[in-house]
């Protein structure tokens, strides 16, 4: 699985970082982990606000840090 968080290193992009990770590893998932900062990468994946949640190349949120119980249904599903 490849977790991707888009943002610019704002206190949002980290949080989502963080409570993203912990959730993967709440689960058990063997994952692949990556910020990006790159606006262009942004735009090419169809995001405009951030932070943003992709996983496996589906964008699951963006624009806010979801629920610790919402991450882990994004990542089970």
């Amino acid at each position: 699985m490849k977790l991707q968080i888009l943002g610019t290193g704002c206190a949002k992009c980290n949080q989502l970082a963080a409570s993203a990770q912990a959730a993967a590893d709440r689960l058990g998932l063997d994952y692949e982990f990556e910020k990006v900062t790159d606006f262009i990468r942004f735009a090419e994946m169809g995001v405009m606000v951030t932070p943003a949640l992709v996983v496996d190349g589906k964008l699951k949120v963006a624009g806010r840090v979801p629920s610790d119980a919402d991450l882990e249904k994004m990542l089970k599903s």
